[in-house]
């Protein structure tokens, strides 16, 4: 690529966070200097840079920009790190439509987007309000996945790599997007299929947030199949890894680090593999008691206390057992991959982070 390049080794995940982030902050300014001098609403673009830097792990442009190294890329173009960017775009307008779906009242311990903008309106009639909100969120999150594509194709890839990336990029959206559907049909219906739940999490986590990231910076630095195959098999059960220790920290984590409450999933009964699992191992009382609960929107805290001693009881070390065995095949993996070393220790480091963290 003939785009500028800085060097920044696959270990300095702060130094990618650093160039992602300004890129983003590069390009919705731009956005906003634009909105500004056609007048239009300013707070659009201001809705997507406030929610974009609120927080955020941006756990997908690094995967991006470790999969361009494992691919045998060198250094860091400008190019690759605003696909990377584009990335994390698509996700926070991923993540401004989940929050209505799932009816959320905070993210990252901030106001969700649709609630934010609810409570902007000042409407007398609180339904009116809600209403707005959530139909102005809808077009935000809309505008996030436009500017994302627009994003991708000013970040002057050759023709060649933009085919390639928009094949991997292609797959990513549907999968996710297929993820979020089965998702929906499950709340509220938990039940014991553990094969079901763990095909949410394939769809939804493992292949938008390692799997395809991953290929996808592979795919910008022009590597083969044999490094495409070595990254779905590292990246696929870190990502399941990744999305039970989120159904972990869901219901016992703590909302002070998660910015999210505990109480949600389980109010919503999302069909998680900790919650299958519950229901299959549980004794018939216990069974009765989280079918009673779990799911219920008006869960309360004593309700909620319930769920999460049988929980604990019967399926927490499943899980986390689970995560485990995930990731000795993380690391079973990484020890054949037809990686440069640099970028092994890199994917290494990652994937102890993302197994540890604990938000």
């Amino acid at each position: 690529m003939s785009t500028p390049t800085i060097a920044v080794s696959p270990l300095d995940r702060t130094a990618m966070r650093v160039r992602v982030e300004a890129a983003l902050y590069e390009f919705l300014g731009e956005k906003a200097e634009s909105a500004a001098a056609a007048g239009l609403p300013t707070e659009v673009v201001d809705a997507v840079r406030s929610f974009l830097f609120a927080g955020g792990k941006r756990i997908r442009p690094m995967f991006c920009v470790l999969g361009w190294h494992a691919g045998g890329g060198v250094d860091l173009p400008d190019a690759v790190v605003r696909v990377a960017a584009a990335v994390e775009l698509f996700h926070a307008a991923v993540l401004i439509h989940d929050d209505i779906i799932d009816d959320s009242d905070t993210r990252r311990d901030q106001p969700t987007v649709h609630r934010s903008v609810a409570d902007r309106r000042g409407a007398r009639d609180h339904s009116t309000a809600a209403r707005f909100g959530t139909h102005a969120a809808l077009l935000i999150g809309d505008f996030g996945l436009v500017w994302s594509q627009e994003l991708l194709h000013t970040a002057g890839l050759p023709p060649d790599r933009m085919a390639a990336a928009a094949t991997v990029l292609d797959a990513m959206r549907t999968e996710v997007n297929y993820g979020q559907y089965l998702d929906l049909l499950t709340t509220g219906k938990p039940t014991r299929d553990l094969d079901q739940a763990l095909e949410i999490i394939r769809y939804k986590t493992a292949a938008y947030t390692v799997v395809r990231p991953l290929q996808l910076g592979a795919a910008l630095a022009g590597a083969g199949p044999d490094v495409a195959r070595a990254l779905s098999d590292y990246g696929g059960p870190l990502g399941e890894a990744f999305q039970l220790q989120d159904d972990l920290l869901g219901v016992f984590g703590d909302p002070a680090r998660t910015g999210k409450s505990i109480d949600d999933d389980l109010r919503s009964g999302k069909h998680t593999v900790l919650l299958a699992l519950a229901l299959h191992y549980a004794d018939p009382n216990q069974r009765a008691q989280l079918e009673a609960l779990i799911g219920n929107p008006r869960l309360d805290a004593h309700g909620a206390a319930v769920c999460r001693r049988i929980l604990a009881a019967t399926a927490r070390p499943k899980v986390e057992r689970m995560i485990r065995d995930r990731w000795l095949l993380v690391q079973r993996t990484l020890a054949r991959a037809p990686f440069p070393p640099p970028a092994v220790s890199g994917l290494r480091s990652i994937a102890d982070s993302v197994i540890a963290r604990t938000a």
